[in-house]
């Protein structure tokens, strides 16, 4: 296996999907999921020059963070984010990806502001309905951003969200594009303390289609450093 020969068929990839919505792959940011990847190949895959680093678990991005596997890129939480784990992650991470209710964002503004600084965040939305998932449902997204503004200490970036496993492509490729107009719509209505930055969507198994609908922020891990054993 060799990361930089993946991270370069990778790049290639993302540049096709990109130009099908009149983009190019340097639109596209590429964060390495990361999770069970020992410190070298993180290293190995920082090396190869993706954009940042994601981390699903509190623990080992403790540990890894530690021992200086993300040293030369941004660093990401990417997982379901419990709230007794906060204060380990606000201030260590540069984006909490995963910010799945209004009480998560509260705990998290109110951390940042303990510690003086202001923490990147993105909002995950359900947008596949999926009782396995976590995130905000579409419906009830703009109350939620409607409530933003009342936090000093968190800075919302932009839109992210999982699939349910296992879609048929035209699927996927539908609720990329629903996520694509909700991220538009946002931007477009300018909220307080809310910027349409990112738009993270697809993984391994569907960034192509992620891509081509308009996603500009990709998370993959087995395309990186093969199937996890």
């Amino acid at each position: 296996m060799c990361i930089s020969d993946n991270v370069s068929r990778l790049r290639e990839a993302i540049d096709t999907a990109a130009r099908q919505s009149g983009r190019l792959g340097s639109d596209v940011a590429l964060v390495a999921a990361t999770k069970t990847q020992p410190t070298e190949l993180v290293q190995a895959a920082i090396a190869a020059g993706v954009d940042a680093c994601g981390e699903n678990r509190v623990q080992e991005l403790l540990e890894k963070s530690e021992a200086g596997a993300y040293v030369g890129a941004p660093l990401h939480f990417i997982g379901h984010l419990q709230k007794n784990k906060i204060k380990k992650v606000v201030g260590t991470v540069d984006l909490i990806q995963s910010v799945d209710s209004p009480a998560l964002l509260a705990a998290i503004d109110g951390e940042a502001a303990r510690r003086g600084i202001i923490q990147d965040t993105l909002i995950q939305v359900n947008v596949g309905n999926d009782s396995a998932k976590f995130g905000i449902d579409p419906y009830a997204l703009d109350e939620f951003l409607g409530q933003v503004a009342s936090f000093s200490h968190i800075r919302v970036r932009g839109l992210m969200t999982m699939l349910p496993f296992s879609l048929p492509i035209t699927e996927n490729r539908r609720l990329f594009a629903k996520m694509y107009q909700l991220f538009v719509d946002i931007r477009d209505n300018s909220y307080d303390n809310i910027g349409m930055d990112f738009l993270s969507m697809g993984m391994s198994g569907d960034f192509r289609a992620a891509v081509s609908e308009g996603a500009n922020m990709i998370r993959v891990g087995s395309t990186i450093f093969g199937d996890r054993v």
